[in-house]
């Protein structure tokens, strides 16, 4: 496959790409890169590089797109997501860079070392009485976002004698705690408190502007900023004014709202310190970022599940692996009840229940979509845009969770710690609804059908038959598979009670062809005979 990879990444990610695919190493305009996407499979940037809708439309190949870095709001990920295309990004790579830096920003504005360094290095004065400083220790910092870097910041902080405050409403307080960490409910609770501020915090639409005017009144006016965040996210032009009337002790910016950024009236105020986005820049964050990024964008070109994607439903790291676990067999019951039972559906319901249960499962729930929707769509659906397809195709989708189990019939009693997963499809030709597990070797079993008992591990290729009950009919079936010399190696039967309507699976060493499933719908009299094959073991 082709890779673009249009800003620097390190040499140790560019070796991994080469290894495997033919990679393209040059910097591009934006109607360039709309004129060349076609070509490519896999596109990577840093923050420079604008992947648009129409980027991405234009590249009809593209599987994954890359981030080297932290944010990804230089790419339109909803427009990825509704194509299918992987976005990834390598947060972990940048922490003790840009924790270090900020930390560095922060002492830099509070004993004002550049404006020292200027004034006797590059003008000859020996100044001690203008550069009179403030310490860091017993005063309060505030963080904002309490994540990775802002964590490793807070425990920079409390080295330093600092107390501590945080705002972020999506970490428990055990977290902070943990930390030597203050949770105060609101930024504008924040705000009065601190001596110095530093945000690290995501950029998003609702934090585009997170510090304005309004919020800068709210401080003391011997407060200091630093942001090594992303840029836009303190309003530029309310920090300079605050500076300028004296509201505000200093700031310290590795970010700006428009990047390169070469001249801003904040570099002409004495109380600011301000770096050209370097948080990243270090020989081991740069090394890291590269190798992450590669090591990521091959999975995604292998078909793998990159879990780091941002654009699928993320997972805790305590349930990743059960729920991984489970993809496989959510991907076969959406493809076995798409093709034993077949027809428009109004609405997909996937049921969870045992231990499963206590886990995040719409990255479960988008496979189960997958392997639905494959069976009409083909390779276009993967994990990331059936949602998307399903809604455009009128299909509802919902989820249950339940921590036991429902009756499965006689001897179907199940041990607590089992999961289960139903799908259920309702539509015009009815409701059909199939039930598996996973046992204690990984292996699949189906447990249930459309109500009735089963316990059998679904094959490659089946057979599902929906017929009136009478004798003969197992014989009949293999009969005209024998005529074919296909051979069954297993078959389940199932029944509400005698002469009344039965469900048969047989499992065959090869596909049934169409002809042959013809045949049998008329010659054996039955309700519908369906041919399945199942994406077995096969990762979404």
């Amino acid at each position: 496959m082709k890779i673009l990879v249009t800003e620097a990444i390190s040499e140790t990610g560019i070796s991994l790409l080469r290894d495997e695919h033919e990679v393209d190493v040059r910097k591009v305009t934006s109607e360039e890169l709309l004129e060349i996407i076609p070509e490519y499979d896999a596109l990577i940037t840093r923050s420079e590089t604008k992947v648009t809708a129409e980027v991405l439309a234009r590249g009809t190949r593209l599987k994954v797109v890359g981030r080297a870095g932290v944010g990804v709001d230089n790419i339109d990920v909803a427009a990825a997501t509704e194509r299918g295309v992987v976005v990834v990004n390598v947060p972990g790579a940048n922490t003790y860079s840009t924790a270090e830096h900020a930390f560095g920003l922060l002492i830099a504005v509070a004993r004002n070392i550049p404006q020292a360094h200027h004034a006797l290095a590059r003008e000859g004065r020996w100044d001690r009485m203008s550069f009179v400083g403030t310490e860091l220790h017993g005063k309060t910092l505030g963080i904002i976002g309490l994540g990775r870097i802002g964590s490793e910041v807070a425990v920079r902080a409390r080295a330093f004698g600092m107390r501590v405050l945080a705002y972020d409403p999506y970490v428990p307080h055990s977290r902070a705690e943990h930390l030597g960490v203050t949770l105060v409910p609101s930024l504008r609770g924040l705000l009065p408190e601190v001596d110095f501020l530093t945000i690290h915090a995501a950029k998003t639409p609702e934090s585009a502007r997170l510090i304005g005017a309004a919020e800068l009144a709210l401080m003391k006016p011997t407060a200091r900023i630093v942001n090594c965040a992303r840029g836009g996210m303190v309003d530029e032009e309310a920090l300079y004014r605050a500076l300028k009337e004296g509201r505000l002790a200093g700031a310290a910016l590795d970010v700006f709202a428009a990047e390169p950024c070469t001249d801003s009236p904040l570099f002409g105020l004495p109380n600011v310190v301000v770096t050209p986005h370097l948080s990243a820049s270090t020989a081991e964050a740069q090394d890291a970022n590269g190798r992450y990024i590669a090591q990521y964008v091959l999975r995604a070109l292998r078909g793998e599940l990159v879990p780091e994607a941002v654009n699928l439903p993320q997972i805790p790291r305590d349930g990743v692996q059960v729920v991984t676990d489970h993809l496989p067999l959510a991907e076969t019951l959406g493809s076995f009840l798409a093709q034993a039972f077949p027809g428009h559906a109004d609405r997909i319901t996937v049921a969870y229940s045992g231990e499963l249960a206590k886990h995040p499962t719409a990255l479960l729930t988008n496979t189960v979509l997958k392997g639905y929707l494959a069976t009409q769509l083909g390779e276009h659906v993967n994990y990331i845009n059936a949602p998307a397809l399903a809604r455009r195709r009128g299909i509802a989708v919902n989820e249950s969770k339940s921590l036991t189990h429902a009756p499965l019939g006689e001897n179907g009693t199940l041990s607590p710690a089992s999961s289960l997963i139903t799908v259920r499809s309702e539509g015009p030709q009815g409701a059909h609804e199939v039930t598996g597990m996973l046992r204690r070797d990984g292996g699949m079993r189906f447990v249930a059908v459309d109500g009735l008992h089963i316990d059998m591990a679904p094959s490659r290729h089946m057979l599902v038959s929906q017929h009136r009950d009478q004798p003969g009919m197992v014989g009949r079936f293999g009969m005209a598979l024998a005529a074919r010399d296909i051979n069954i190696a297993g078959l389940h039967l199932g029944r509400h009670q005698p002469r009344g309507m039965a469900l048969m699976l047989l499992q065959i060493d090869e596909p049934a062809p169409p002809d042959l499933v013809a045949e049998l719908r008329e010659a054996m009299a039955v309700d519908t005979v369906q041919a399945v094959t199942l994406p077995l073991g096969r990762q979404p």
